[in-house]
């Protein structure tokens, strides 16, 4: 393998990650803003951009 094809994957890898880092967050901070419970921005938390695309859809 080449070391320009390592070189992508690796930024591959850390924006896929930064993406779902970003989405969690986001989702945490709607559901936050939203419904005022801890409990509810975890679990969305971890639902992550399904939470956020729910959201937009929905509202």
């Amino acid at each position: 393998m080449s070391e320009v094809n390592v070189d992508n994957r690796t930024v591959i890898k850390k924006t896929v990650k930064s993406g779902i880092t970003f989405g969690s967050a986001l989702a945490m901070v709607i559901s936050y803003s939203t419904w005022h419970s801890v409990f509810w921005a975890i679990i969305h938390g971890l639902l992550s951009w399904a939470y956020v695309i729910y959201f937009v859809l929905r509202y």
